[in-house]
Parts: structure tokens; C-alpha cells; sequence
């Protein structure tokens, strides 16, 4: 049987990951899936999303049309998300953020077209932990000495008795797992949500379910996004502290005052 990528679609109550065709890599059976293909649409329409936004400002108006407005907004709230909680160290990471926020959020929303979200699926939401998690602690690293990193895992305690530094390790490899279950929890009940009710009150569903659709995919999708997008704003700024540049590129300085000065 053909799977089913759009939830109103369905036989019944069906909101599984399904199976479309498989293949043998390397004497093992890797299957595409529905997951696959949903993920595939969304990033193929946001590298259209980009593309065509790249060209607005690249001829961008003086007197702006409706679109670049809605552009020039979007990256002035993205940069606020990062200056506004990293101050300006937020600067580097805006890319990231502004590529985590639009990927999240058409993902998210992509349940208004009919398709399963991807980040329904852990094994898209718990990569993007995975690389937030990654930015925390290389950012830890380059902005904070050793001795530093080390009174902090052991607060509150003094850095001699590390009776915490268990607890805050923990702590601290809790942070993807948090960040990814949390997303993928509120899309995953959406998606069954809208799957009970096209399966169940299939006779009955017609045009009300949209105003369903507006809560679980719009309004609760946009703020999942923001919220993950925030979190992972927060934890970077945390994990930098108030530290104004890289140690790497103090000792430089102070190694070589006059090649700096020069």
C-alpha cells in the first residue's frame, strides 16, 4: 500500500512515519521515508524562500513593496532575538539563529499544506539539539579560561570541592535532549491531534478543522519556534558569559602588543 504524506488523506487514525521504498548502502536496507519526503519539501521551499529574498534585496527599493517590508522585518526581529540576549556578541550568531527560526517555523507550519511536520519526527529535532549543544560548549571553550570553566561546573561550591560537578555535568548534557523532546512533544501531539480528528470525524470534517489547524500548526508552531530559538540564544550567551572576545585572541595580544598594535 502507497503511504499517505498528507494526514487528511489517511485510512482511519494513522499519524506513523511510514515507509515510501528502501534500498541496500552498503550491504544494509536504508528506507526513505514519509519523514524523508516532507523534510525534503520544506527545505526545497525555503531555498526558493531564500532565493527569491536574496534577489528582493539585492534590488531592494526605497520606497518598499509589501514583501521586502515583511523581509526587512524579519531579519530585524531575528537580529533582536540575538543582540537583545547576547548583546553584541550576538552578531556571529545570527545566521544560525535566522536559518535555525525559518527552518523550525516552516516545519512547523508546513501542516497547513496537509504534510506530516518533520519536526513530528525526533530524528530531525534531535539533531538541531545536538548542533545548539555543540555551539554552547565550543563557544564555552573559546571565550572562557579553564580555571573558569571549572569554578563554574563546580558552583555553587568552592572549585576545591567538586561535590556538584556530577550534578552540573548532567545538567549541562540534559540541554539537547530538553531542547529537542520539548519541540518534538508539542508538534507530535498536533499531528495526532489533527490525525484523531480527520480519522475519526472523517464524515464530519469539513472546513472547522482549519480553524485546528491555525491553533496546532500556526500558532503553537510559531512558538515552539520561538521558544527553541530563544533557549538556544540564552544557553550560548550563558555559556560565553561576560567575556568580550575569544582567550585564544587575548593571549594573542598579550604576546604580541606590537604586531597588534601595528
Amino acid at each position: 500500500m502507497t503511504p499517505n504524506l498528507l494526514l487528511s488523506g489517511a485510512d482511519g487514525v494513522d499519524f506513523m512515519i511510514h515507509g515510501i521504498f528502501s534500498y541496500n548502502l552498503f550491504g544494509h536496507e536504508v528506507w526513505i521515508t514519509t519523514s524523508h519526503v516532507c523534510l525534503l519539501i520544506v527545505v526545497v521551499c525555503l531555498l526558493i524562500f531564500f532565493f527569491i529574498g536574496g534577489q528582493v534585496f539585492k534590488h531592494a527599493k526605497a520606497v518598499p513593496g509589501y514583501f521586502q517590508c515583511a523581509l526587512e522585518f524579519a531579519v530585524e526581529f531575528l537580529d533582536g532575538i540575538t543582540e537583545g540576549a547576547m548583546g553584541a556578541k550576538g552578531k556571529g550568531f545570527r545566521n544560525y539563529i535566522g536559518t535555525l527560526f525559518l527552518f523550525i517555523l516552516f516545519s512547523n507550519i508546513s501542516g497547513l499544506l496537509g504534510l506530516r511536520p518533520p519536526t513530528a519526527d525526533y530524528g530531525v529535532t534531535l539533531p538541531l539539539g545536538l548542533i545548539t549543544f555543540s555551539l554552547i560548549r565550543i563557544n564555552e571553550v573559546r571565550f572562557n579560561s579553564p580555571w573558569a570553566i571549572w569554578k563554574d561546573k563546580c558552583s555553587p561550591l568552592p572549585p576545591w570541592l567538586p561535590i556538584w560537578l556530577p550534578i552540573n555535568i548532567i545538567g549541562d548534557c540534559a540541554v539537547p535532549v530538553s531542547l529537542s523532546l520539548r519541540l518534538f512533544a508539542n508538534i507530535l501531539s498536533g499531528t495526532v491531534m489533527m490525525a484523531l480528528v480527520y480519522g475519526l470525524l472523517s464524515k464530519i470534517a469539513y472546513g472547522w478543522p482549519a480553524a485546528l489547524h491555525v491553533y496546532f500548526d500556526l500558532f503553537s508552531g510559531a512558538i515552539q519556534t520561538y521558544v527553541f530559538c530563544m533557549l538556544t540564544v540564552t544557553y550560548i550567551g550563558s555559556a560565553i558569559g561576560d567575556a568580550e572576545e575569544p582567550i585564544l585572541k587575548k593571549v594573542i595580544r598579550k604576546m604580541f602588543p606590537k604586531q597588534e598594535a601595528a
